[in-house]
């Protein structure tokens, strides 16, 4: 799934190309990709025309656009949905689920989601923030960000502290990739109890994670297969970077050890077992 780097890519691809631009048409091709706005793909489509795009924003791994109406088109790419920009007179593609034309004729937008686990919707009033997604924390990139709030509440948890840095209401737009590489150089394992990470070895933590992401954002993300690009169709290359994500079974790049995987949440985890050794149970 796209995290903060890819989507935040995005966002910037959205906001050059769409901004100030009046919405003509709206053709929706696929009704699960409009599932969360309530009264349907007909409404979604109405009360999108004529308006005009004043803004893109971001929250987490959740886009927005602003409309002069001070209502907000909410889009969350899923885990293959991309947002491009193409002329009319190219092919639709067996998974464009939703078109959206411009009055000025230029390119049109298309969301193209091959799995349909992404989605959109109108958020009535929401143009500074929709409700919908309210519940979402800060990432490290926003200005309100406020580090050691989160490092006193990644503190109070009692969970592993990679379950914790996923959890998208502590800080959000961190996903499998960048905890792996945020932990490989914080040197921390992610089954590391949040109860016993200290104050500095959370503020090093966060740290990385803002390093990483911020890296990851120059090199356009990190693209494993064609599923994510930006609104060009371009691929990002911090694939190239990756420490330990995905690199089972060769060296660490800091101490020569095999990097491991092991199952995580119905996924996988990757760390170097000397660089991360795994907490001991506290004795009895």
């Amino acid at each position: 799934m796209p995290e903060l780097p890819e989507v935040e890519t995005v966002r910037l691809g959205l906001a050059r190309h769409a901004t100030g631009r009046r919405i003509a048409g709206v053709e929706v091709l696929h009704p699960r990709a409009v599932r969360r706005h309530a009264p349907g793909g007909d409404d979604f489509a109405a009360v999108l025309v004529g308006r005009v795009v004043t803004g893109v924003h971001r929250r987490g791994k959740y886009l927005w656009l602003a409309l002069d109406s001070d209502d907000a088109l909410v889009g969350h790419l899923g885990m293959s949905g991309q947002l491009l920009f193409l002329g009319a007179e190219a092919p639709p593609g067996p998974h464009l689920r939703v078109r959206f034309r411009f009055a000025d004729g230029g390119p049109e937008l298309r969301f193209v989601d091959q799995r349909t686990f992404g989605g959109m919707a109108v958020s009535l009033g929401g143009a500074a923030l929709p409700a919908e997604i309210a519940h979402i924390a800060r990432d490290p990139f926003d200005p309100q960000f406020d580090p050691e709030r989160v490092v006193a509440a990644l503190r109070r948890r009692r969970t592993g502290v990679k379950r914790a840095l996923l959890d998208q209401t502590l800080v959000s737009g961190v996903g499998n990739i960048y905890a792996d590489e945020s932990l490989w150089r914080a040197g921390l394992h992610g089954a590391r109890p949040t109860d016993r990470l200290t104050r500095p070895a959370g503020r090093r933590l966060l740290a990385h994670v803002t390093e990483v992401m911020g890296e990851a954002l120059v090199q356009g993300g990190t693209s494993f297969d064609a599923l994510y690009v930006n609104v060009n169709g371009e691929s990002g290359y911090f694939d190239r970077s990756l420490s330990v994500y995905g690199r089972e079974g060769e060296p660490c790049p800091r101490c020569d050890a095999v990097v491991r995987r092991e199952p995580f949440m119905n996924r996988s985890s990757y760390f170097c077992p000397r660089c991360q050794p795994r907490p001991r149970r506290p004795s009895a």
